[in-house]
C-alpha cells in the first residue's frame, strides 16, 4: 500500500540519512512497505554522493552526523535550487534546531524517538508537496518584482481554484499587498508555522485561509480558534478534547481543535491573549505533534499545520513576561505582516467596489454607484479600524441610501458620539450666564416641584451600565483631545484601566493613540 504518488507515475524516491544503522534500517523498511524507493546514507559526504548521482522526492536527515550537520544538506539543497523536500530529525527537546531548520527551508521536522505513524504521514506530505503544481518561473522573483503589474491571480503558487479564490479575496494590487501575496505563495509550500501580524481589522484570518488554500493541505480542514474568546477553565478541553466523564457535564467523548484540524490547518487567532499556563501546554503539543485529551491515559499523534495571528507586539509581551519566549520562537518561524489600510490607500477603490458588491448581494440589492466624492471623503477619513471599519461605513451608507448615488455617513459610530458630547450644552453657571433680573430674589412663595415618576427599570442592566460608561469615556476622551493618559487622570483611573475599558466597550479613537508624544503608551 502506498500514498506516495499516483499509479501512473514512478514510485517516489526517498533518501534517508542517519548514522545509526539500526534506525536507518527501520526507516528504510517502513518506507519500503509504503511503496517508496529508498536509498540510505550514514554521513554528509555519503549523502552527497547519492544526491549528485540523481534526484529524490524527499530527503530525511538526522541533525547530527559524524562528519557534519544535517543543516549543511538543507543549505546546499537550497543553494543549488534542488527540488527535494527536506525533513529533519531532531533530538527530544531541541526546539531551536527544528526552528533553525524550518527557517533554512526544511519542509518539516520530526522529534526523536520518531513515531512511525507520524513519520509516514510527514513523508507522505513531503512527497505530495513535491508533486504539487509548481509556481510559474516569474513567481520565483515575485517579491523583488513588485513594481511589475502582477495581479493576484499571478501570485498563486497552487493552480487550484481554491488557492486562486483565497488570494483574490485579499483585494488590492498595491505594493504592500503584492508582497503579502508573494509571501503567502512561498510559505504555503512547507509545513513551517506562520505568524500573521497586523492591526485589528486588516484581514489576518483571510491571510491564514489563503496560506491553507494555497498549500497541499487545502483539501483538509481549516479550523479557526479565537484564543481570547474561550474561558480559561475550558481551554484545555477545547484544544485537546476530553473523554466521557472527565469533568462535570461531559456525557461523551469529544475532540478538541487539534483533532478536528487533522490533515489541515489550525488557525490560532489572537494568540497573544492565551494565558501563560495554556501557553506551556500548547508549546508541548506543537513540539511533540501529539495531544492528550482530558481523562485519557495516552497521547494521540496529530498532523496539523499551525498558523497564528495577533495584533499585539509579541516581542514586547515576551519582554513583559506575558508570553513565553520559547513559544514565540516556535510560532514565529515565518512571519507575514499585513499592512494597515493607511499604508495602502491606493487599494480603496477596489476594496470599496468588492465590499459594496458583497453587501448588495447579501441584501438582494443592486450595487450602488461609487462616486469620486465618496472615495475622496473615505481617503481623508482615518480608518483606524482598517478594512473592518471601512466595511461598517459602507454597510451604513447602503442602509441609509435613498437614491442612485451613495452618500457616506461619517456621523455614525464613534464620530456621532463625539459630536453629541461636543454639542451638549454645558451646565449653566448662575453667576456668569444668568441675566441680573433672574438672579434677584422674587417675592413669591416657593412651590415644591411635582414629584417626578421614577425612570423605568432597564431591561438589560449590563447593557445600560455599559452605555453610561461609554458616554462618559467618550466625553472624557473628547475633552482631553483623545489623550488617554489625561482622560484617565480626569476620571481617577490608571492608563491600563482606561485602555481596558476602551477595548471592552469597543470605543474607536480617531488616531488610535494617546497623542503625538504618547506612542509608548500604546
Amino acid at each position: 500500500m502506498s500514498n506516495s504518488t499516483p499509479s501512473t507515475q514512478r514510485p517516489a524516491q526517498i533518501l534517508v540519512i542517519d548514522d545509526e544503522p539500526d534506525l536507518r534500517t527501520l526507516y528504510e523498511l517502513t518506507l519500503l512497505r509504503e511503496g517508496y524507493r529508498v536509498e540510505a546514507a550514514g554521513s554528509v559526504s555519503e549523502a552527497w554522493e547519492h544526491l549528485e548521482a540523481g534526484r529524490f522526492d524527499a530527503v530525511i536527515t538526522d541533525m547530527r552526523l559524524p562528519d557534519g550537520q544535517g543543516m549543511e544538506i538543507i543549505h546546499r539543497i537550497q543553494k543549488d535550487q534542488r527540488s527535494e523536500r527536506c525533513v529533519v530529525m531532531t533530538a527530544y527537546g531541541s526546539a531551536e534546531n527544528a526552528v533553525e531548520a524550518l527557517k533554512a527551508g526544511a519542509f518539516d521536522y520530526l522529534t526523536k524517538p520518531v513515531d512511525l505513524k507520524q513519520f509516514r504521514a510527514v513523508v507522505a506530505s513531503a512527497v505530495q508537496a513535491r508533486h504539487a503544481p509548481q509556481p510559474a518561473p516569474k513567481l520565483a522573483q515575485a517579491a523583488p518584482a513588485v513594481n511589475n503589474n502582477v495581479s493576484s491571480s499571478d501570485a498563486v503558487v497552487a493552480t487550484s481554484s481554491t488557492g486562486i479564490a483565497a488570494l483574490d479575496r485579499l483585494v488590492g494590487d498595491s505594493e504592500p499587498m503584492r508582497l503579502v501575496k508573494s509571501r503567502i505563495a512561498k510559505v504555503a509550500r512547507g509545513m513551517a508555522p506562520v505568524l500573521v501580524r497586523g492591526e485589528s481589522g486588516t484581514g489576518k484570518e483571510l491571510v491564514a485561509r489563503a496560506v491553507h488554500a494555497c498549500s497541499q493541505r487545502s483539501d483538509g480542514p481549516f479550523v479557526a480558534v479565537n484564543c481570547g474568546a474561550i474561558p480559561e477553565n475550558l481551554l484545555e478541553a477545547e484544544f485537546f478534547g476530553a473523554k466521557k466523564g472527565s469533568y462535570t457535564g461531559s456525557s461523551q467523548d469529544r475532540d478538541g481543535y487539534f483533532q478536528a484540524a487533522r490533515g489541515g490547518t489550525l488557525f490560532l487567532d489572537e494568540i497573544g491573549d492565551l494565558p501563560l499556563a495554556m501557553q506551556s501546554k500548547l508549546l508541548r503539543a506543537i513540539q511533540e505533534r501529539s495531544v492528550r485529551s482530558i481523562g485519557s491515559t495516552q497521547e494521540d499523534a496529530v498532523d496539523v499545520r499551525i498558523v497564528s495571528a495577533t495584533h499585539k507586539d509579541l516581542h514586547a509581551e515576551v519582554q513583559a513576561s506575558r508570553f513565553r519566549q520559547d513559544l514565540f520562537y516556535r510560532l514565529n518561524v515565518i512571519e507575514i505582516a499585513v499592512p494597515a489600510l493607511r499604508e495602502r490607500r491606493e487599494d480603496l477603490p477596489a476594496l470599496c467596489a468588492a465590499l459594496l458588491s458583497r453587501i448588495a448581494q447579501d441584501g438582494g440589492l443592486p450595487v450602488p454607484h461609487l462616486s469620486d466624492d465618496l472615495l475622496r471623503r473615505l481617503a481623508q477619513h482615518p480608518l483606524n479600524g482598517n478594512v473592518r471599519e471601512l466595511e461598517n461605513l459602507l454597510h451604513r451608507a447602503v442602509a441609509l441610501n435613498d437614491g442612485d448615488e451613495l452618500h457616506l455617513d461619517l456621523m455614525g459610530g464613534f464620530t456621532a458620539s463625539v459630536e453629541a458630547a461636543a454639542s451638549a450644552p454645558a451646565p449653566l453657571s448662575p453667576a456668569a450666564d444668568a441675566p441680573a433680573a433672574v438672579l434677584a430674589p422674587l417675592p413669591i412663595t416657593p412651590v415644591a416641584p411635582p414629584k417626578a415618576a421614577p425612570p423605568p427599570l432597564p431591561s438589560d442592566l449590563q447593557a445600560y451600565l455599559d452605555q453610561q460608561e461609554r458616554e462618559i469615556l467618550v466625553r472624557a476622551l473628547h475633552e482631553s483631545g483623545f489623550n488617554r493618559t489625561a482622560a484617565a487622570a480626569r476620571l481617577g483611573m490608571s492608563l491600563r484601566q482606561i485602555r481596558y475599558r476602551i477595548a471592552r466597550l469597543g470605543i474607536t479613537t480617531p488616531n488610535g493613540e494617546d497623542g503625538p508624544s504618547s506612542h509608548a503608551d500604546d
